[in-house]
């Protein structure tokens, strides 16, 4: 067990962790869903990186939400922060020790079809990794070797599909192009990621996405449209239009999750 992983376990829950979420840019509200929440510092626990922009709290919360225990990563640190795609491997090593099997993450993103606007959230059903960086470079031995068909889990991805018709959510779904950040993307690079088939741009996930199938995690994902990516009817993304959509979102995320872990202990 990691030493974070120990100090989570003495310090704020002895129960077996069942699920974890990584929140995106300001959807910190979703923290509202968890009950009997207990908190800790990203500082205090040895690894965590503490995120430097605004938006990410920087916190672990363990609780509930309805039966399930959870554990809630306020918060992220990007690879665009200091470079290192792996900056988050402390996190979800510590998350694989705790045995939380199931990990959500969340993510704010720009959205390539008119058709899916801001407040909307999007199941990712994949991933185009556009960023030239991989969090498992240098990984000793065969073990960076990690298959990548399966990294949203199918059963997981129709969890939510229920939960959303429960919920009177209308999910869009599609794949998730990465950019490495922190510039938006320009027109031409919109362009481009229609052209090779995906329907969301973001800074974030993949990585996270990458480092929990390596250690063994199950992995849903779910996009907050914030925006519409560069370039679309005029678009020009701003991190201050981010941080606004996503905290009008967190309502829409906070039903849904409660009705997806409602079904699944259904």
């Amino acid at each position: 067990m990691t030493e974070a992983a120990r100090i989570i376990r003495e310090r704020l829950t002895s129960q077996p962790i069942e699920a974890a979420i990584i929140l995106g840019s300001s959807l910190d509200g979703v923290t509202a869903a968890v009950e009997h929440p207990q908190t800790l510092s990203y500082s205090e626990l040895p690894g965590f990186p503490v995120p430097r922009v605004s938006g990410h709290v920087g916190k672990v919360v363990a609780g509930q939400i309805g039966e399930t225990r959870i554990l809630v990563l306020r918060g992220r640190s990007h690879p665009y922060e200091n470079g290192d795609p792996a900056v988050m491997r402390p996190v979800i090593e510590a998350l694989a020790a705790l045995s939380a099997g199931l990990l959500i993450v969340t993510n704010a993103a720009g959205s390539l079809d008119p058709q899916v606007r801001a407040g909307r959230i999007m199941l990712v059903t994949d991933h185009i990794n556009f960023s030239g960086m991989n969090p498992l470079i240098g990984e000793p031995g065969d073990q960076g070797f990690v298959a990548m068909t399966d990294a949203y889990d199918r059963e997981l991805a129709d969890g939510f599909r229920r939960a959303a018709a429960a919920a009177d959510i209308v999910l869009a779904e599609g794949t998730y192009m990465w950019f490495s950040g922190p510039s938006f993307e320009t027109a031409a690079e919109t362009r481009f990621a229609r052209q090779i088939g995906a329907h969301a741009v973001g800074m974030s996930t993949v990585p996270e996405v990458i480092l929990a199938r390596r250690f063994g995690l199950k992995v849903a994902a779910l996009s907050v449209i914030t925006n519409l990516a560069a370039g679309i009817e005029g678009s020009s993304p701003s991190h201050a239009e981010t941080k606004r959509e996503g905290e009008k979102a967190a309502g829409d995320m906070i039903r849904l999750l409660k009705a997806f872990f409602t079904e699944r202990m259904g």
